[in-house]
């Protein structure tokens, strides 16, 4: 709708010129009553009910001159479920603060209309009011996956979008009030119209305070993922170790592969003996030591695809996806789980005796004072117990604690005899009576430089405070 002379743009219509005789239809229709309205078209709503605060036609300018967001490409841009829950109430506010903050931080309600008119408005922003820019079908959402969404995830914070836009964090609203809430933005936007804003927004909003981030292709895709699944629960991930390549997958590829690039740190046959394993700290795995037929896909995927930082293990693991391409992880992973069995297991120790090295030194970074100083706030009740027992044992991620620390939690799990130094042996109460819940906390959280233990910053506090509970029985 063009504000100055009420006119709608059709597509193949001119707005440059008017004729008399569709000058006299549009003013007819402020003057339609209520009932007939009822029966009228989209376009018609459109022009008594939403014209007076949005535009439809014309070009992006700043936010300080509009009274309402631009609607010039909402076809383009909304979902047609989410403009029949907005205009008929049953959304929450996009802007906390009022699209106008310069006037203001009253927030106004948004008018709502019967759904059988909300509709016809949809219908008609899904008809007429598209973006020729956006190319349907430029992001795939069907090819999102948990990874890439974390990666997401950090990337928002990492590039202040935090600092305007809100979103959901276990459960509670995070980040600054001053722009559009995205705390649905799953629900409400396309991801096609997502994702060719993210590319230059300031084609949408001149001059209105938006940010343009330096951010790389891939990066962006990451991005666009995470508000694509924002408000949307139980989101069908994507799972790349379940495609056609993995089913293709080749032994003999992988095994070449393996030498051309992992055998640099992890050796020929496997022993983390490569030529650049020397420099390294930590020591790369060894991998003659993994029963890689028994860790998950998914961790093996990620770890290989995108490198040691996606499973919060050092970054000195390269992110080989790029490189290899989907097919060449495939192989390699095919060529590991079919070569390395693992190491045998030690017999146990005395009954009764706690299991593995006891007591086990270990030169550990010390966690800050502020954490030394925490006690576990939540009480050892066998729900926490068992809650925290789970966790160790089947849904911490990016990997079980068991996997490494075994399911005894004596150090002796799986991934265990590939880990220099190896991993810590909860078992043994001389050992675990002189680390505090603080210094654990903190750990889990963060990592441990210098070890195999990776950082398992996607728990939520309680959830390690849970873990830590259950860890606490383990001594013997």
């Amino acid at each position: 709708m063009n504000m100055r002379t009420g006119m709608i743009r059709h597509p193949g219509h001119r707005v440059t010129t008017m004729a008399w005789s569709f000058v006299v239809v549009i003013l007819s229709l402020f003057l339609l009553s209520q009932n007939e309205l009822s029966a009228s078209t989209g376009a018609e709503i459109v022009v008594s009910e939403c014209m007076a605060c949005h535009r439809f036609t014309g070009e992006p300018t700043s936010r300080f001159k509009l009274l309402a967001p631009d609607l010039i490409w909402a076809g383009s841009k909304y979902q047609r479920d989410w403009v029949i829950r907005w205009l008929t109430g049953q959304e929450p506010p996009l802007y906390a603060k009022g699209y106008r903050w310069d006037q203001g931080e009253e927030l106004e309600r948004h008018m709502t209309v019967p759904r059988s008119r909300a509709e016809l408005i949809a219908d008609y922003f899904e008809e007429y009011l598209i973006d020729p820019r956006v190319k349907v079908g430029a992001f795939d959402i069907s090819t999102i996956t948990k990874k890439e969404v974390e990666f997401g995830a950090q990337l928002y914070k990492e590039h202040a979008c935090i600092g305007c836009h809100r979103i959901k964090e276990n459960g509670k609203l995070v980040g600054g009030p001053q722009s559009t809430d995205l705390s649905e933005s799953g629900r409400r936007y396309k991801v096609d119209w997502l994702y060719r804003f993210g590319i230059n927004p300031q084609d949408y909003v001149p001059h209105s305070g938006e940010f343009l981030a330096d951010v790389s292709e891939l990066g962006l895709r990451y991005i666009i993922a995470f508000l694509a699944v924002q408000g949307r629960e139980n989101f069908p991930y994507f799972e790349p170790w379940k495609t056609k390549e993995f089913e293709q997958a080749s032994v003999a590829r992988g095994q070449q592969l393996y030498k051309e690039y992992c055998a640099q740190c992890h050796g020929f046959t496997g022993q983390g003996d490569g030529p650049a394993a020397s420099g390294l700290s930590p020591k790369p795995a060894i991998h003659a030591n993994i029963p890689f037929d028994t860790l998950p896909m998914e961790y093996l995927y990620n770890v290989i695809y995108h490198g040691g930082r996606s499973v919060g293990k050092a970054p000195i693991m390269p992110y080989w996806g790029l490189t290899l391409g989907q097919q060449g992880v495939a192989d390699v992973i095919a060529y590991l789980r079919a070569t390395f069995k693992g190491k045998p297991q030690a017999a146990p120790g005395k009954p009764g005796a706690p299991s593995g090295v006891c007591p086990q030194p270990r030169q550990t970074k010390q966690a800050p004072p502020e954490f030394q100083r925490l006690t576990n706030p939540i009480p050892a009740t066998e729900a926490n117990i068992q809650a925290g027992k789970r966790l160790f044992q089947e849904t911490a991620k990016p990997l079980a604690c068991k996997q490494c620390h075994g399911e005894k939690g004596d150090g002796r799990g799986p991934l265990g005899a590939a880990l220099v130094p190896p991993p810590r042996n909860f078992t043994c109460s001389d050992t675990m009576k002189t680390i505090s819940d603080g210094q654990m906390f903190w750990i889990i959280k963060h990592g441990s430089p210098g070890t195999g233990m990776m950082a398992f910053a996607n728990l939520s506090d309680q959830e390690v405070w849970q873990l830590i509970q259950y860890i606490r029985t383990l001594a013997q």
